[in-house]
């Protein structure tokens, strides 16, 4: 019975190729360590990666934001817990004027009022790492605090030229958070105040120039009735600042180690899903090795066969 040629070689090389194909298949798995390389290998397990890849770097995203809103909340802290101290020394003063009258000793410590003042206003114009400016809103390009002097070099006044606004960032599914704080906020809504707040009475800067000039004036009884019972308000403010920034950090931290968790995860997945066998990838490399030379040489002998017999 005489072989068609061209059925046999057609059929012949189309199996080849397919061994050869394999062959392949299993020598970049061996040579690269993934159990695929292109969308073609495996359809399904390359949609599995994509997802998971999209899961991770929205994680590492999370990881971004909270280590730059860690970064302006970990300087708010230390200023914060300054400008509390700063007022209580304020307090202090203001309390220790009862029954004076030496105005030499009232004007020591109007003195040192004043020296509280030019602290407070370098606390106000606090830089994070970035050079923003932390206690301006979302105006964080300039300083946000000036002041105004007389002829002796006390300030007369403060101005604001911050905003009320803050930035929010995403460090989770759903949950934003902010280190910004604007330094002054009377709207009577959104982030409270750092210096001067309508809802709690906060009102620092003027609060320490009143107590400057009456401590100046020998007006003892207005530091007693006026400006204790402000400072009093502005440390209370102060305080409810320095706790809402201890919340944040804490939920930065919880953020942060739960962001990790699932880059982690993620990233076992992906090498679990796309890591090939190197055991049984080279049990399969050598079978399809040997089976694929084992074609070629049979095929051989076959073609021969049938030229011998197409010839006779």
């Amino acid at each position: 019975m005489r072989v068609s040629n061209s059925s046999f070689s057609d059929g012949f090389l189309y199996q080849i190729g397919q061994m050869e194909s394999q062959r392949n298949a299993l020598q970049n798995q061996t040579s690269t360590g993934l159990s695929f390389t292109q969308p073609q290998d495996n359809p399904a397990g390359m949609n599995q990666l994509l997802n998971l890849q999209s899961e991770a770097s929205s994680a590492t995203q999370y990881q971004t934001n909270i280590a730059q809103i860690q970064s302006s909340a970990t300087t708010a802290s230390g200023a914060l817990t300054s400008l509390q101290s700063l007022v209580e020394q304020a307090n202090e003063i203001a309390t220790q004027t009862d029954g004076l009258t030496t105005s030499t000793q009232l004007s020591s410590y109007a003195t040192e009022v004043g020296q509280l003042i030019q602290q407070a206003l370098q606390i106000a114009n606090t830089q994070d790492s970035n050079g923003n400016y932390i206690f301006g809103g979302t105006e964080t390009a300039n300083p946000p605090f000036s002041a105004t002097t007389d002829a002796n070099g006390n300030v007369t006044s403060v101005t604001y030229s911050g905003n009320t606004s803050v930035a929010e960032s995403e460090i989770a599914p759903g949950l934003t958070v902010s280190a910004q704080s604007p330094g002054e906020n009377n709207t009577g809504t959104g982030a409270e105040g750092v210096f001067a707040d309508s809802r709690s009475g906060a009102d620092l800067f003027n609060d320490l120039i009143s107590l400057q000039q009456n401590l100046q004036s020998g007006n003892v009884s207005a530091v007693a009735a006026t400006n204790r019972p402000n400072l009093t308000k502005d440390e209370n403010n102060v305080v409810t600042q320095i706790s809402g920034n201890a919340v944040l950090q804490s939920s930065l931290q919880v953020a942060g180690t739960v962001a990790q968790k699932q880059v982690d995860n993620e990233n076992t997945q992906m090498s679990n899903d796309t890591s090939a066998n190197l055991a049984q990838t080279l049990t399969k490399l050598s079978q399809t090795q040997t089976a694929y030379q084992a074609a070629l040489e049979s095929g051989t002998m076959v073609m021969s066969l049938s030229l011998v017999d197409f010839l006779t």
